[in-house]
């Protein structure tokens, strides 16, 4: 474990290293369209064909289901005397995309509600599936799908693979009703994105980068989530073409400084953006002492350079036999996370002098504790 936490740390300390350089991105991979969304969708039904690993018959909703079922094809059966295993009730649920029209295909999973010990091999009956609304928007039939099985044997011995009571099956509902996605405002001839990161910093690069594009004060910052497009004329009739544009445009997104520890895992991840302040830290028999000296650098008399001060900060780490460590550059946290690494210091020790700098206020960024 502590030799594998090493890698992960060398490695984040090599990338950490590197000079930092704003990343580019596509609008399109950070915002979304307001009003382009998908709907979910649920619906009871039954499975059948199972090979005697339903629903045992204490489940009673089961039995009333199946006698429901033959009572509709002209077989009256009381649901007190039903005495099947290869039926299973189960929950069916799928998502509606935005744009999709009648007639279209979607996945969809089906879950197991009752006792049964595994879906393998059955088959979905019909079941219509409705939205928040009680309508009905799509009718789910087929096989499903468990990628895994669930095998036992005498002695208590059994095997399983994957989950065998959730499945899935790959376009086994056909949506027989629609929802109209209004992406822009027709009245106001507005749109707006939708940041999936909101942050003002990024939502007000988006905003010069838009009206860089289109010229003019396009678009402008609602708040840290939205910004809103003013829809150019030459575009009225072409909306679609307008998001697609928009959406090529590069932008570089802002990131917030965080540390992200994984106590179970011993996983740990420093954002580029983390800095640290000058701090004396003492940890069992590991004394760590961070400054920041300045540099300064004077030009001869009377030449027309200026006097220029260079921050350097030093992470020095000392144990109790006198072993002195130095390390100079920009001051990042990935200083000290390297020494203390080259030292050994276990994935323990490690998150508690991290959790301490951030107590101590020395540690610039959000501390994110999964």
């Amino acid at each position: 474990m502590r030799r594998l936490f090493g890698v992960l740390i060398s490695v984040f300390c090599v990338l950490l290293a590197l000079p930092l350089r704003a990343e580019v991105v596509r609008i399109k991979d950070i915002t979304d369209i307001e009003g382009v969304r998908g709907n979910q969708l649920v619906g009871y039904g039954l499975v059948v064909g199972l090979s005697g690993t339903g629903d045992s018959q204490s489940t009673l909703f089961t039995n009333q289901a199946l006698a429901n079922v033959l009572a509709k094809f002209g077989i009256p059966v009381d649901s007190q005397l039903v005495r099947s295993r290869n039926v299973a009730s189960v929950l069916v649920t799928a998502e509606l995309p935005p744009f999709v029209r009648n007639g279209e295909r979607i996945d969809c999973t089906v879950s197991s509600l009752g006792d049964a010990k595994s879906l393998q091999g059955g088959v979905l009956l019909l079941t219509p599936l409705k939205g928040v609304d009680g309508k009905v928007y799509a009718v789910a039939q087929g096989p499903v799908s468990i990628g895994g099985f669930n095998v036992g044997g005498g002695g208590g011995n059994q095997v399983q693979r994957n989950h065998p009571t959730v499945g899935r099956i790959p376009g086994g509902a056909i949506v027989e009703r629609t929802v109209e996605t209004n992406f822009f405002d027709a009245a106001r001839g507005t749109l707006t994105l939708l940041l999936r990161n909101p942050d003002f910093v990024t939502a007000s690069r988006i905003a010069q980068a838009i009206n860089v594009e289109l010229g003019g004060d396009a678009a402008r910052v609602l708040d840290a989530n939205r910004v809103e497009v003013r829809i150019p004329e030459r575009y009225r009739d072409q909306v679609s073409q307008l998001v697609a544009f928009l959406g090529e445009i590069p932008v570089m997104p802002d990131a917030p400084a965080r540390v992200v520890v994984n106590e179970r895992t011993g996983t740990i991840v420093i954002g580029g953006n983390v800095r640290i302040l000058p701090v004396a830290l003492a940890h069992g028999n590991l004394t760590v002492t961070i400054r920041t000296q300045y540099e300064v650098s004077q030009p001869p008399p009377f030449s027309p350079g200026e006097t220029v001060v260079v921050p350097e900060t030093q992470v020095q780490v000392e144990e109790q036999e006198a072993r002195l460590f130095r390390v100079e550059s920009g001051n990042t946290i990935d200083d000290l996370v390297r020494v203390l690494n080259a030292l050994g210091v276990s994935p323990r020790d490690l998150i508690a002098i991290l959790q301490a700098l951030k107590e101590a206020g020395a540690l610039q960024g959000e501390l994110v504790i999964q």
